[in-house]
């Protein structure tokens, strides 16, 4: 029998491991359905509300939605995966119906998916809430639109069931809270009641809090805003204080419509006013939260406007914009009402991580490396390991890949036939967290002369991030042109380095993540991710490092003012996996980007494939 606590079973379904909870039995804390919860039904409505707040009466827990249980032992078992339609199932209406009908609404709730691209399901995470918080949901009728304003029910979790608190233990609580007030008699309780619904019905008319309150220094700033936005948004009361978060501030508010998501005003320094549907927010808050640092804002910025005039993002928005935080300006995007997912502002840099100068001790040291290396910051990658199944994937897939054919290819076009087809482990390390394997071409002699190579490492002490390499060496020019044609150049042209950079940078970020996850497309951003692409003329370590111009023909870029130049590198912000057009596209302005930071002042896009 599987075993596995709470913050266990949470750890799973956030890395996407959903198969990961077969075998627990149902208890305190695990409830499991074979189908979602339906909104348009009120007796399923009445049963999401009340399983919900049975966990947050009972210290917290799962509901986890599209797994079949087994009865075993006279318990029920988590016994296999019912995969959901994604279509089949809103997050946002279940999140509205938890926020209406449970009262108070309980805090940090989280509604999603868990999809390891088999196993698909929904979660509903319900964490610990403040102590001594009794909550409530109306008494179930199972009619439509029958909610009932004047009855209570309070469920709670008792073992693997949910059951409503009795009329008699609902009395003694109240008589035992009347009594701490000193209101001990039956005719004080009832007006006690009758008093505690007048000033409910009061507050639904007349809002508690104003505009801008709780930041005094900026109220007149929020009324300005709030009467600018509420001409685009039907932003109603404030349902909280103003705050500062960052450099802005945020106030949220009700929905003119009580069953619509509320908004949250955002008055950010430089910008025009924005609002944002709650959900909307909600998805900016955990684009963020995986940061290392644990702030949101500060990891992925505020949302922008573009422009100069107020915006309003209703909850059918499907691309915010980010100013960036630490992270750098980003986008939030979707696809209809799919999962969001944070994508950074392509930028070009010089600025290199540790990570370049990984897997460069070899000894000897090869003439020229043409290197494309991905830095992943992915989040929750405890899970992530180089299985031996994955790891036969990629040996077969090694021999096809673009690397190989782009190494194999520099021979081709010298008139030689010498593929990059039987790959070796090493020379590197091979581990549950490690991957390194290459395939050398020989000289006659059985000196190494070409040598294509793919890495992988995953997170250590030393590096935060899985890192990806793959690339094309050199190894000895002379026993290179032993194994070519008789007068064929070992000199490199500009559109073949080029070449080989493109394949390195399809084959890392393409073709070796799949080595550490079955699906490294649901893995979500703690940072944001780097392409860097690097050309170094190497050589014995005990001596002066040759000129790349020796080893490639540079004159394509253009006059440089440098004397003697060893490498260049750039490094590319972006999304790794790329449409091969786009991909291309960003290659040249990369490498235009990186020749005028080295002097060749002149070059141009046109002038590269």
């Amino acid at each position: 029998m599987s075993q596995m606590d709470l913050e266990g079973a949470r750890s799973a379904l956030r890395a996407h491991t959903p198969a990961a909870l077969l075998g627990l039995r149902e208890g305190q804390w695990l409830d499991a359905k074979k189908t979602p919860y339906e909104p348009r039904n009120p007796t399923s409505v009445e049963e999401l509300v009340k399983d919900v707040t049975a966990f947050a009466n009972g210290g917290g827990g799962l509901l986890v939605l599209g797994i079949t249980t087994r009865l075993e032992d006279g318990e029920e078992v988590l016994d296999a995966i019912a995969p959901l339609d994604r279509s089949a199932v809103d997050l946002d209406q279940l999140r509205k119906l938890i926020r209406q009908r449970v009262t108070p609404a309980p805090r940090g709730i989280t509604v999603d998916w868990s999809d390891d691209g088999q196993h698909r399901v929904v979660f509903i995470d319900i964490p610990q809430q403040v102590p001594a918080t009794v909550f409530v949901v109306a008494a179930p009728t199972g009619k439509q639109g029958k909610v009932p304003a004047h009855t209570v029910a309070v469920p709670r979790r008792d073992a693997d069931g949910t059951h409503w608190l009795p009329r008699t233990e609902i009395q003694r609580l109240l008589s035992m809270g009347a009594t701490a007030h000193g209101m001990p008699s039956p005719q004080a309780l009832t007006e006690l009641v009758r008093q505690a619904v007048a000033d409910a019905q009061a507050r639904a008319a007349i809002p508690e809090l104003r505009l801008g309150q709780g930041h005094p220094a900026r109220e007149r700033e929020l009324s300005a805003a709030y009467e600018q936005l509420r001409r685009i948004a039907d932003l109603g009361r404030p349902t909280g204080e103003a705050h500062a978060q960052g450099a802005g501030v945020v106030q949220h508010f009700a929905d003119t419509m009580e069953s619509a998501p509320g908004w949250v005003l955002c008055l950010v320094d430089g910008q025009p006013p924005l609002a944002l549907a709650e959900p909307v927010w909600q998805a900016v808050m955990e684009a963020g939260r995986r940061d290392l640092a644990g702030d949101a804002i500060l990891a992925v910025g505020y949302p922008a406007v573009d422009g100069e005039q107020p915006v309003a993002l209703g909850p059918d928005t499907e691309c915010v914009l980010l100013g960036g935080g630490s992270w750098g300006p980003g986008r939030l995007v979707r696809s209809g009402s799919g999962p969001w997912h944070w994508e950074p502002q392509v930028r070009l840099s010089l600025g290199q991580t540790r990570a370049a100068l990984n897997w460069t001790a070899n000894q000897p040291a090869p003439q020229l490396r043409l290197r494309a290396l991905v830095n992943w910051p992915w989040a929750d990658t405890g899970e992530l390991g180089i299985t031996q199944p994955r790891r036969r994937d990629l040996t077969q897939a090694l021999p096809f890949s673009e690397i190989a054919g782009a190494a194999t290819l520099l021979s081709h076009r010298r008139g030689a036939e010498l593929l990059a087809a039987q790959w070796q482990p090493g020379p590197y390390r091979n581990a549950r967290d490690a991957a390194s394997y290459s395939s050398t071409v020989t000289a006659p002699d059985s000196r190494p002369a070409l040598t294509a190579a793919a890495m992988v490492a995953l997170p250590s002490p030393l590096g935060a991030h899985v890192v990806t390499c793959a690339e094309v060496l050199l190894e000895d020019a002379a026993a290179w042109a032993a194994a070519l044609p008789a007068d064929a150049s070992t000199w490199l042209s500009l559109e073949e380095a080029q070449a080989v950079l493109l394949a390195a940078w399809e084959t890392a970020a393409d073709l070796l993540p799949a080595v550490t996850t079955h699906d490294p497309g649901q893995m979500r951003w703690a940072g944001a991710p780097t392409v860097e692409l690097r050309l170094s003329a190497e050589g014995p370590h005990d001596q002066p490092r040759p000129d790349l111009g020796t080893l490639i023909d540079l004159s394509g870029l253009g006059p440089t003012d440098r004397n003697a130049l060893p490498e260049m590198a750039v490094t590319i912000t972006a999304i790794p996996g790329l449409e091969h057009k786009e991909r291309q596209s960003l290659l040249r302005r990369a490498l235009v980007y990186m020749a005028h930071s080295f002097g060749f002042v002149e070059a141009d896009e046109e002038l590269l494939l």
